[in-house]
Protein backbone atom coordinates (compact mmCIF):
# COMPACT_ATOMS: atom_id res chain seq x y z
CA UNK A 1 0.00 0.00 0.00
CA UNK A 2 1.39 3.41 -0.80
CA UNK A 3 2.16 5.38 1.99
CA UNK A 4 -0.41 8.63 2.33
CA UNK A 5 1.39 12.38 2.82
CA UNK A 6 -0.49 14.06 5.06
CA UNK A 7 1.16 17.30 6.07
CA UNK A 8 0.55 18.44 9.23
CA UNK A 9 0.89 21.72 10.53
CA UNK A 10 2.25 22.93 7.11
CA UNK A 11 2.39 26.46 5.99
CA UNK A 12 3.36 27.98 9.07
CA UNK A 13 7.37 28.16 10.40
CA UNK A 14 9.24 29.40 13.08
CA UNK A 15 12.40 31.16 12.76
CA UNK A 16 13.06 31.70 16.73
CA UNK A 17 15.27 29.13 18.53
CA UNK A 18 14.90 25.62 19.85
CA UNK A 19 14.87 26.62 23.25
CA UNK A 20 12.28 29.16 22.43
CA UNK A 21 10.40 26.92 20.71
CA UNK A 22 10.25 24.68 23.57
CA UNK A 23 9.17 27.05 26.02
CA UNK A 24 6.34 28.23 23.93
CA UNK A 25 5.25 24.46 23.93
CA UNK A 26 5.71 24.23 27.38
CA UNK A 27 3.87 27.61 28.46
CA UNK A 28 0.65 26.34 26.02
CA UNK A 29 0.35 23.39 28.02
CA UNK A 30 0.77 25.21 31.13
CA UNK A 31 -1.78 23.96 33.74
CA UNK A 32 -3.46 20.81 31.97
CA UNK A 33 -0.21 19.08 30.49
CA UNK A 34 -0.97 15.85 30.68
CA UNK A 35 -3.66 16.30 28.81
CA UNK A 36 -2.13 18.30 26.20
CA UNK A 37 0.63 16.07 25.66
CA UNK A 38 -2.49 13.90 24.83
CA UNK A 39 -4.13 16.67 22.47
CA UNK A 40 -0.64 17.23 20.42
CA UNK A 41 -0.31 13.58 20.18
CA UNK A 42 -3.52 13.18 18.56
CA UNK A 43 -3.66 16.17 16.58
CA UNK A 44 -1.06 13.76 14.03
CA UNK A 45 -2.10 10.87 14.79
CA UNK A 46 -5.69 10.90 13.96
CA UNK A 47 -4.77 12.31 10.68
CA UNK A 48 -1.98 9.79 9.84
CA UNK A 49 -4.41 7.31 10.69
CA UNK A 50 -7.59 8.66 9.71
CA UNK A 51 -9.28 7.94 12.94
CA UNK A 52 -12.74 9.91 13.46
CA UNK A 53 -12.83 11.06 16.96
CA UNK A 54 -16.12 11.48 18.76
CA UNK A 55 -15.97 15.19 18.72
CA UNK A 56 -13.13 17.85 16.63
CA UNK A 57 -9.40 18.30 19.02
CA UNK A 58 -10.10 22.03 17.36
CA UNK A 59 -13.36 23.45 16.92
CA UNK A 60 -12.69 27.03 15.02
CA UNK A 61 -15.28 29.90 15.60
CA UNK A 62 -15.30 32.90 13.47
CA UNK A 63 -16.62 35.09 15.61
CA UNK A 64 -16.47 37.95 12.76
CA UNK A 65 -16.18 37.76 8.96
CA UNK A 66 -15.48 41.02 8.74
CA UNK A 67 -12.23 43.44 9.14
CA UNK A 68 -11.48 46.79 9.30
CA UNK A 69 -7.82 46.60 7.29
CA UNK A 70 -7.41 46.65 3.65
CA UNK A 71 -4.43 44.05 3.07
CA UNK A 72 -3.54 43.86 -0.65
CA UNK A 73 -2.96 40.14 -0.31
CA UNK A 74 -6.00 39.28 1.36
CA UNK A 75 -9.16 37.67 -0.47
CA UNK A 76 -11.92 39.25 2.09
CA UNK A 77 -11.09 42.53 -0.57
CA UNK A 78 -12.15 40.46 -2.90
CA UNK A 79 -15.68 40.42 -5.25
CA UNK A 80 -15.66 36.63 -4.87
CA UNK A 81 -15.99 36.62 -1.31
CA UNK A 82 -18.02 39.47 -1.02
CA UNK A 83 -20.43 37.56 -3.09
CA UNK A 84 -20.07 34.48 -1.41
CA UNK A 85 -19.46 35.01 2.32
CA UNK A 86 -22.24 36.10 4.77
CA UNK A 87 -19.97 38.98 6.69
CA UNK A 88 -21.34 39.29 9.93
CA UNK A 89 -20.67 39.05 13.62
CA UNK A 90 -21.36 35.76 15.25
CA UNK A 91 -24.90 35.70 17.03
CA UNK A 92 -23.70 35.38 21.45
CA UNK A 93 -26.56 32.78 21.76
CA UNK A 94 -25.56 30.59 18.51
CA UNK A 95 -22.13 30.54 20.45
CA UNK A 96 -22.76 29.85 23.62
CA UNK A 97 -25.00 26.81 22.05
CA UNK A 98 -21.87 25.17 20.99
CA UNK A 99 -19.78 25.89 23.59
CA UNK A 100 -22.47 24.16 26.14
CA UNK A 101 -22.39 21.14 23.45
CA UNK A 102 -18.38 20.95 23.47
CA UNK A 103 -17.54 22.28 26.61
CA UNK A 104 -15.26 19.44 28.50
CA UNK A 105 -15.06 17.69 25.12
CA UNK A 106 -13.17 19.93 22.91
CA UNK A 107 -10.16 20.81 24.00
CA UNK A 108 -8.70 23.57 21.44
CA UNK A 109 -11.08 26.55 19.98
CA UNK A 110 -10.21 29.28 17.88
CA UNK A 111 -12.28 32.43 17.96
CA UNK A 112 -11.30 33.57 14.39
CA UNK A 113 -10.68 32.74 11.37
CA UNK A 114 -11.07 35.32 8.23
CA UNK A 115 -12.12 38.20 9.69
CA UNK A 116 -11.05 39.85 11.96
CA UNK A 117 -12.03 38.35 15.72
CA UNK A 118 -12.00 41.31 18.33
CA UNK A 119 -14.08 43.16 16.40
CA UNK A 120 -16.95 40.74 18.04
CA UNK A 121 -18.67 43.20 20.38
CA UNK A 122 -18.75 41.05 23.33
CA UNK A 123 -14.84 38.67 22.22
CA UNK A 124 -13.92 38.84 26.32
CA UNK A 125 -17.20 37.74 26.72
CA UNK A 126 -16.49 34.26 24.45
CA UNK A 127 -13.13 33.74 26.27
CA UNK A 128 -15.00 33.77 29.32
CA UNK A 129 -17.66 31.41 28.69
CA UNK A 130 -15.83 28.70 26.74
CA UNK A 131 -12.83 28.66 29.83
CA UNK A 132 -15.79 28.62 32.21
CA UNK A 133 -17.35 25.70 30.41
CA UNK A 134 -14.31 23.30 30.04
CA UNK A 135 -12.21 24.35 26.82
CA UNK A 136 -8.96 23.94 28.33
CA UNK A 137 -7.26 26.25 25.24
CA UNK A 138 -8.84 29.30 24.03
CA UNK A 139 -6.86 31.33 20.95
CA UNK A 140 -7.08 33.56 18.29
CA UNK A 141 -5.53 35.56 15.89
CA UNK A 142 -5.83 39.36 15.25
CA UNK A 143 -4.26 42.27 13.54
CA UNK A 144 -3.77 43.64 17.02
CA UNK A 145 -5.29 46.84 16.55
CA UNK A 146 -7.23 46.82 19.83
CA UNK A 147 -4.52 45.25 21.98
CA UNK A 148 -3.85 48.63 24.12
CA UNK A 149 -3.28 47.61 27.78
CA UNK A 150 -7.07 47.90 28.70
CA UNK A 151 -7.87 45.37 26.12
CA UNK A 152 -5.45 43.00 27.00
CA UNK A 153 -6.47 43.08 30.77
CA UNK A 154 -10.17 42.78 30.10
CA UNK A 155 -9.11 39.15 28.01
CA UNK A 156 -6.25 38.07 30.12
CA UNK A 157 -9.00 38.49 32.85
CA UNK A 158 -11.14 36.37 30.73
CA UNK A 159 -8.90 33.50 30.42
CA UNK A 160 -7.35 33.68 26.89
CA UNK A 161 -4.53 31.29 26.64
CA UNK A 162 -2.58 32.14 23.03
CA UNK A 163 -2.60 35.24 20.59
CA UNK A 164 -1.33 35.30 17.49
CA UNK A 165 -0.81 38.43 16.20
CA UNK A 166 -0.28 39.23 12.32
CA UNK A 167 2.53 41.68 11.68
CA UNK A 168 3.76 42.02 7.83
CA UNK A 169 7.52 43.57 8.35
CA UNK A 170 8.42 46.19 10.27
CA UNK A 171 8.16 50.11 9.73
CA UNK A 172 6.83 51.52 6.43
CA UNK A 173 7.01 47.67 4.80
CA UNK A 174 4.79 46.96 7.80
CA UNK A 175 2.82 50.14 6.94
CA UNK A 176 2.59 49.55 3.30
CA UNK A 177 0.24 46.30 3.98
CA UNK A 178 -1.20 46.64 7.01
CA UNK A 179 -3.08 50.18 6.61
CA UNK A 180 -4.16 52.26 8.44
CA UNK A 181 -2.08 51.16 11.51
CA UNK A 182 1.17 52.93 11.83
CA UNK A 183 3.94 50.13 13.03
CA UNK A 184 5.58 52.07 16.03
CA UNK A 185 1.85 52.20 17.65
CA UNK A 186 1.52 48.57 17.41
CA UNK A 187 5.16 47.82 18.49
CA UNK A 188 4.21 50.01 21.81
CA UNK A 189 1.14 47.61 22.14
CA UNK A 190 3.25 44.27 22.04
CA UNK A 191 5.87 45.53 24.18
CA UNK A 192 2.76 46.84 26.25
CA UNK A 193 1.63 43.19 26.43
CA UNK A 194 5.36 41.94 27.38
CA UNK A 195 5.20 44.70 30.50
CA UNK A 196 1.24 43.58 31.98
CA UNK A 197 2.64 39.91 31.58
CA UNK A 198 5.94 40.57 33.63
CA UNK A 199 4.26 42.80 35.87
CA UNK A 200 1.87 39.93 37.04
CA UNK A 201 4.55 36.84 36.55
CA UNK A 202 2.38 35.61 33.59
CA UNK A 203 3.56 32.85 30.89
CA UNK A 204 0.16 32.78 29.64
CA UNK A 205 -1.42 33.85 27.19
CA UNK A 206 1.28 32.51 24.84
CA UNK A 207 1.97 35.44 22.28
CA UNK A 208 3.36 34.72 18.89
CA UNK A 209 3.80 36.78 16.10
CA UNK A 210 3.87 36.03 12.49
CA UNK A 211 3.97 37.54 9.04
CA UNK A 212 4.55 36.79 5.22
CA UNK A 213 7.68 35.88 4.00
CA UNK A 214 7.82 38.41 1.46
CA UNK A 215 7.55 41.42 3.84
CA UNK A 216 10.11 39.67 6.31
CA UNK A 217 12.79 38.47 3.07
CA UNK A 218 14.92 41.51 2.95
CA UNK A 219 16.04 41.77 6.25
CA UNK A 220 14.35 38.40 8.54
CA UNK A 221 16.90 39.62 11.29
CA UNK A 222 15.60 43.45 12.02
CA UNK A 223 12.29 41.37 12.29
CA UNK A 224 13.67 38.58 14.67
CA UNK A 225 15.60 41.18 16.74
CA UNK A 226 12.85 43.66 17.17
CA UNK A 227 9.57 41.21 18.40
CA UNK A 228 11.47 38.12 19.96
CA UNK A 229 12.43 40.35 23.01
CA UNK A 230 8.84 40.98 23.30
CA UNK A 231 7.13 37.94 22.65
CA UNK A 232 7.39 33.65 22.92
CA UNK A 233 7.44 32.79 19.30
CA UNK A 234 8.23 34.63 16.40
CA UNK A 235 7.37 33.02 13.17
CA UNK A 236 6.69 33.10 9.01
CA UNK A 237 4.29 32.04 6.28
CA UNK A 238 5.73 31.82 2.85
CA UNK A 239 2.89 34.24 1.06
CA UNK A 240 0.24 31.28 -0.43
CA UNK A 241 -2.28 31.74 -3.21
CA UNK A 242 -5.18 34.13 -1.11
CA UNK A 243 -6.31 35.58 -4.59
CA UNK A 244 -6.83 32.42 -6.53
CA UNK A 245 -4.45 33.71 -9.00
CA UNK A 246 -2.29 30.59 -9.83
CA UNK A 247 -2.81 28.42 -12.90
CA UNK A 248 0.18 26.44 -13.02
CA UNK A 249 0.09 24.50 -9.68
CA UNK A 250 1.76 21.48 -8.93
CA UNK A 251 1.00 19.25 -6.22
CA UNK A 252 2.14 16.15 -3.67
CA UNK A 253 1.89 12.64 -4.40
CA UNK A 254 -0.71 10.41 -2.54
CA UNK A 255 -1.76 13.75 -0.44
CA UNK A 256 -4.70 13.16 2.12
CA UNK A 257 -5.36 16.38 4.14
CA UNK A 258 -5.53 16.21 8.57
CA UNK A 259 -8.16 18.78 8.44
CA UNK A 260 -11.11 16.41 8.45
CA UNK A 261 -9.63 14.53 11.66
CA UNK A 262 -8.54 17.28 13.28
CA UNK A 263 -11.23 20.43 12.96
CA UNK A 264 -14.55 21.86 12.55
CA UNK A 265 -14.78 25.16 11.00
CA UNK A 266 -17.66 27.38 11.86
CA UNK A 267 -18.62 30.37 10.22
CA UNK A 268 -19.73 33.70 11.95
CA UNK A 269 -23.30 32.73 10.56
CA UNK A 270 -23.21 29.69 11.79
CA UNK A 271 -22.51 27.96 8.02
CA UNK A 272 -19.97 25.18 8.75
CA UNK A 273 -17.32 24.67 5.77
CA UNK A 274 -15.14 21.85 5.74
CA UNK A 275 -12.02 22.93 6.50
CA UNK A 276 -10.29 26.38 7.41
CA UNK A 277 -9.20 26.78 3.93
CA UNK A 278 -12.47 26.93 2.30
CA UNK A 279 -12.40 31.06 1.97
CA UNK A 280 -15.57 31.14 0.18
CA UNK A 281 -17.86 28.93 1.53
CA UNK A 282 -17.63 26.72 -1.49
CA UNK A 283 -18.53 23.42 0.47
CA UNK A 284 -20.64 23.76 3.09
CA UNK A 285 -21.00 20.49 5.48
CA UNK A 286 -23.87 21.61 8.07
CA UNK A 287 -25.39 24.53 9.70
CA UNK A 288 -24.97 25.15 13.57
CA UNK A 289 -28.17 26.89 13.64
CA UNK A 290 -29.71 23.56 13.14
CA UNK A 291 -26.98 20.70 14.09
CA UNK A 292 -25.18 19.94 16.44
CA UNK A 293 -21.17 19.62 16.27
CA UNK A 294 -21.57 16.06 16.51
CA UNK A 295 -23.73 15.60 14.46
CA UNK A 296 -22.00 17.53 11.68
CA UNK A 297 -18.68 15.89 13.02
CA UNK A 298 -20.00 12.44 12.13
CA UNK A 299 -22.82 13.63 9.11
CA UNK A 300 -22.68 12.42 5.50
CA UNK A 301 -21.02 15.43 4.08
CA UNK A 302 -17.88 15.51 6.21
CA UNK A 303 -17.55 11.36 5.59
CA UNK A 304 -18.03 12.37 2.21
CA UNK A 305 -15.27 14.53 2.51
CA UNK A 306 -12.95 11.81 4.11
CA UNK A 307 -14.25 9.42 1.53
CA UNK A 308 -12.80 11.69 -1.40
CA UNK A 309 -9.24 12.07 0.28
CA UNK A 310 -8.85 8.39 0.75
CA UNK A 311 -9.51 7.36 -3.19
CA UNK A 312 -5.79 8.03 -5.01
CA UNK A 313 -5.04 11.87 -5.43
CA UNK A 314 -9.19 12.49 -4.58
CA UNK A 315 -9.13 15.86 -3.70
CA UNK A 316 -8.36 17.14 -7.59
CA UNK A 317 -12.26 16.28 -7.54
CA UNK A 318 -12.49 19.38 -4.99
CA UNK A 319 -12.47 23.00 -6.05
CA UNK A 320 -11.41 24.21 -2.64
CA UNK A 321 -8.65 21.05 -2.52
CA UNK A 322 -7.18 22.08 -6.07
CA UNK A 323 -6.83 25.39 -4.63
CA UNK A 324 -5.64 24.80 -1.00
CA UNK A 325 -1.96 25.28 -0.39
CA UNK A 326 -1.73 21.96 1.62
CA UNK A 327 -1.50 19.60 -1.15
CA UNK A 328 1.07 22.14 -3.29
CA UNK A 329 4.40 21.01 -3.93
CA UNK A 330 6.99 23.21 -2.57
CA UNK A 331 10.63 24.10 -3.18
CA UNK A 332 13.02 25.12 -0.42
CA UNK A 333 14.81 28.58 0.23
CA UNK A 334 17.65 28.92 2.74
CA UNK A 335 17.79 31.92 4.97
CA UNK A 336 20.09 33.15 8.06
CA UNK A 337 18.26 34.56 11.23
CA UNK A 338 20.40 35.20 14.10
CA UNK A 339 22.84 32.91 12.68
CA UNK A 340 20.46 29.94 12.16
CA UNK A 341 19.68 28.50 8.82
CA UNK A 342 15.90 28.49 8.28
CA UNK A 343 14.72 27.08 5.38
CA UNK A 344 11.21 28.78 3.61
CA UNK A 345 9.06 26.13 1.74
CA UNK A 346 8.03 28.14 -0.75
CA UNK A 347 5.13 27.04 -2.88
CA UNK A 348 6.44 25.93 -6.58
CA UNK A 349 5.21 28.52 -9.38
CA UNK A 350 3.63 31.00 -6.80
CA UNK A 351 4.50 34.63 -6.99
CA UNK A 352 6.26 35.86 -3.67
CA UNK A 353 5.05 39.26 -4.78
CA UNK A 354 2.92 40.65 -2.11
CA UNK A 355 -1.15 41.47 -3.56
CA UNK A 356 -0.09 38.91 -6.40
Amino acid sequence: MTERNVPINKGNYSMDTEEREAAFEKYRGEGWETEYAIYRKRWAEYAKNQEVSEYPLLVDLELASICNLRCPMCYTISDEFKKSVNTTRMDWDLYRRIIDEIGGKVPAIRLSLRGEATLHPRFADCVRYAKDHGIKEVSTLTHGFKLNRKYFEQIVDAGIDWITISIDGTGQTYENIRKPIKFNDLLEKVKGIKAYKEERGLNRPVIKVQGIWPAIRENPDLYYETFAPYVDLVAFNPLIDYLGNDTDVEYLDNFTCPQQYQRLVIGADGLVMKCSNDEENREVIGDAKDQTVHEIWHGEKMNAVRALHKEPQGFLKSEVCRRCYLPRLTNDESAEIGGRKVIVHNYVNRSQEIGM
